[in-house]
């Protein structure tokens, strides 16, 4: 995560020519948001096996794992401010205003989190209502599985982030340029 906002932001500055681009304060930011990546990563294995193992439907996985790896992001990212702030000087602390930034980014996170859970076609495929879009089947060659894998997060990240961009007015979500 850390490696492709700075990749991102370097080429863009190098590209488009815009000085205006702080690569100390874009690899700050990327490392918040790697550190707060690490959580709700770190929890999506775990927590999509104790859903499937408590023989929940396909949607209440999907939904466990949006809800469950968008706290982890979002308390990785609480915690990650708490701690980096200090000594990164564009990192802000936790406050009330980057909290509810904060909780939008999480959201759209946990959205593209629980869309992964459709490329597994072994767990009730007749439920999954991703299968077709975004199963991984045995037959699926490595490196398609991997198009298809990041295929299914930024479709989940971008359905909820744009649900969110329809359902709240400007200047309240993490991608309103505040």
């Amino acid at each position: 995560v850390m490696a492709g906002h700075c990749a991102y932001f370097a080429a863009k500055k190098s590209i488009v020519g815009d000085e205006s681009i702080n690569m100390e304060r874009e690899t700050q930011t990327g490392l918040l948001l790697a550190s707060a990546a690490f959580c709700s990563g770190t929890a999506w294995q775990p927590l999509v096996d104790v859903l499937q193992a408590s023989e929940l439907s396909f949607a209440q996985v999907f939904a466990g794992t949006w809800v469950g790896c968008g706290t982890a992001f979002y308390l990785g990212l609480r915690g990650a401010r708490t701690i980096l702030s200090g000594p990164c000087r564009y990192i802000q602390e936790p406050t009330y205003e980057n909290s509810t930034t904060d909780k939008s980014l999480s959201v759209a996170i946990g959205g593209a989190t629980g869309f992964f859970v459709g490329t597994d076609t072994a767990y009730l495929p007749a439920q999954n209502f991703l299968i077709n879009a975004v199963g991984i089947h045995d037959t699926t060659p490595a490196l398609a599985g991997c198009v298809i894998a990041g295929t299914s997060t930024s479709l989940g990240f971008l359905s909820a982030q744009s649900t969110l961009n329809a359902i709240y007015p400007s200047g309240k979500l993490w991608n309103d340029g505040k």
